[in-house]
């Protein structure tokens, strides 16, 4: 079997690689691009948009002329056709994004919304309840300011900045800790509560409501599109650990 690889001085051919693949799990990854490939394979690019992503792969790997576009083939093992269809991909995948699933976009938000709002508070965490418990009052009571105690008391990186974290979305957060947010209002002042192995006592600062805007959309319809390619990958690819005979 002829030779398809070699690197370091070490030769592989194409009956190497399948063991190879397996071991580094990248047969999942080539079967996902395959199945990518196929649902893509009618969606087409005008002229203008085949020569401006051609132009901006010269400019991303430095080809200046032809000929060096011919060496950087070369060394890749590809052909033109192959060239054109890597280098469109994105591009023609969009394009397939926004045919199947554009009128699902608002839907999905809708249903996503709550996870995707972000937060800005402040947070003291620490392991003693009693100390949280002094803290707790001291804040209320307008004794210290929460960004002094927090940076000499809190045992976490945000002690670093006064106990100021975010924005950061909800979904980020432990449960309890996400719950306790979403649950109380800006400036709200939280008693201390037993979040993991912390007792934390939280301020709200700030909810901002997310918006379905260009941004948004795009990672709607992009999350669409790997709803489908997990379940797709799941009912449509199998991993045959056949031996290989010699």
């Amino acid at each position: 079997m002829s030779v398809v690889l070699e690197v370091d001085n070490q030769v592989y051919t194409a009956e190497d690689l399948i063991p190879l693949l397996t071991q580094y799990q990248m047969l999942p990854k080539l079967a996902q691009e395959i199945l990518i490939d196929k649902v893509i394979a009618g969606v087409e690019c005008t002229e203008e948009e085949n020569t401006a992503t051609y132009s901006q792969f010269c400019q991303q790997n430095k080809l200046t002329s032809e000929e060096e576009v011919e060496t950087w083939l070369e060394k890749q093992g590809m052909n033109r056709e192959q060239l054109q269809n890597l280098i469109t991909k994105r591009l023609r995948l969009d394009k397939y994004k926004e045919a199947t699933w554009s009128d699902q976009v608002d839907a999905h938000f809708i249903k996503r919304k709550s996870q995707l709002d972000r937060v800005v508070y402040s947070l003291i965490r620490v392991e003693k309840p009693e100390v949280a418990q002094e803290l707790y009052f001291r804040i209320k009571d307008d004794e210290n300011t929460f960004s002094a105690l927090a940076m000499e008391y809190s045992q976490g990186t945000e002690a670093q900045t006064g106990g100021l974290i975010g924005p950061v979305e909800i979904k980020a957060h432990q449960p309890k800790l996400a719950q306790v947010l979403t649950t109380c209002q800006p400036g709200q002042l939280i008693p201390p509560t037993r979040v993991g192995e912390w007792i934390v006592i939280v301020r709200l600062e700030n909810y901002l409501s997310a918006k379905l805007d260009e941004p948004m959309r795009q990672r709607m319809l992009d999350e669409l599109f790997r709803e489908w390619l997990n379940k797709t990958t799941k009912q449509k690819v199998s991993f045959l650990n056949s031996p290989v005979t010699s």
